[in-house]
């Protein structure tokens, strides 16, 4: 996995964690109670290679993550992860991307400045002769009522997965 280097504190209150990523590499994270609305008729589309490390980002990805275009490519996409998303969710991602299939589900992003947004998601493999070389994934405005009645579930999950880990939360 490419280095990830810890975020800086936002000015405003804040939270913090260490996520430790699969590899056993970790980065500090804070992040705001301050929802960044997604803008009606954007969306975000990138691509990565098959190890989830950011190869395409579209002008929406960088303006709505806060990131650079240069801080975004050649980073994994886990850049994003915010401590409130299970790991059950994207293990259930990769699970499915592996298995050549397509994925969908609603996932909650960090930005760099600790705020955070929502996504309705669909990921796909990019095949090319046959073998998958790749991931795309395109986001788009997330139904608020689909978030609302999912929010109880990611956080039983999440409840789940800190009484049988700690409080680490993995990458991948």
């Amino acid at each position: 996995m490419s280095f990830l280097s810890d975020m800086a504190p936002p000015a405003e209150p804040h939270q913090s964690t260490r996520l430790v990523f699969a590899d056993g590499s970790s980065r500090l994270v804070y992040w705001t109670e301050r929802e960044v609305p997604y803008p009606d008729g954007r969306l975000i589309v990138s691509r990565t290679d098959l190890d989830g490390v950011i190869t395409h980002a579209n002008d929406a990805f960088v303006e709505l993550s806060g990131y650079s275009r240069e801080e975004l490519i050649g980073a994994p996409h886990c850049i994003l992860r915010h401590p409130d998303m299970p790991r059950a969710a994207f293990k259930d991602l990769w699970d499915t991307l592996k298995a050549g299939r397509k994925w969908h589900g609603y996932v909650k992003n960090l930005r760099k400045d600790g705020a955070h947004y929502w996504v309705y998601a669909t990921a796909l493999p990019n095949i090319r002769d046959g073998k998958v070389v790749g991931y795309s994934s395109v986001r788009r405005k997330p139904s608020r009522s689909r978030i609302e009645a999912l929010l109880p579930t990611y956080r039983q999950w999440l409840e789940q997965e800190r009484a049988q880990a700690g409080e680490d939360r993995a990458c991948r």
